[in-house]
């Protein structure tokens, strides 16, 4: 049985607090639809308690963290449908154009694989071997991009729209070869 206190008014509030302190901390933006956003708060919550970890609350876990490594908030596909769509996959997040009201929210399709996690993601990736510089950039099956500004590293289709550390814009990164 759920404790009732977990998913408390309060606690969904805490938790939005600190969702959005981080967003904006790290260039990122909640949806303004304050009822809508602590809906998916407290969903991250429930899931908590139930899995000991906040998956998507719009997605099915497998009760298996490390099967589910791709789906804990913030998840892996949060930035690409930002960058494509304007918001992942439940909209928690959204990006600066939606949040001015300049893009209207649409749906986003599911770009996580039927069967779930897949690999060259997380921990055992391609490339997460320690291996570093021009070598260990050629063994992931992503492209690696690199913020001129601060060095910041990350593997993925393309560069993200703000640097999580320095809050360089999309076009201060260049492909790391």
């Amino acid at each position: 049985m759920r404790d009732a206190s977990r998913t408390s008014p309060e606690n969904v509030d805490a938790l939005v607090t600190e969702l959005d302190r981080d967003a904006e901390g790290s260039g990122y933006h909640l949806n303004p639809d304050r009822e809508f956003t602590r809906a998916l708060a407290e969903g991250l919550l429930a899931n908590e308690e139930r899995y000991g970890y906040r998956s998507c609350p719009c997605r099915l876990a497998a009760d298996d963290r490390e099967a589910d490594l791709d789906i804990i908030c913030p998840c892996d596909y949060r930035d690409p449908d930002l960058s494509e769509w304007g918001a992942c996959y439940c909209a928690l997040y959204v990006s600066e154009e939606v949040l001015r009201g300049g893009r209207e929210l649409t749906s986003v399709p599911e770009r996580r694989p039927p069967e779930g996690r897949t690999a060259g993601t997380g921990a055992g990736a391609p490339g997460a071997s320690g291996v570093s510089g021009a070598a260990g950039a050629a063994a992931f099956a992503l492209p690696v991009w690199r913020c001129r500004v601060c060095g910041y590293l990350c593997a993925r289709e393309g560069p993200p729209e703000i640097c999580p550390i320095c809050k360089a814009t999309k076009d201060r990164f260049e492909r790391f070869a």
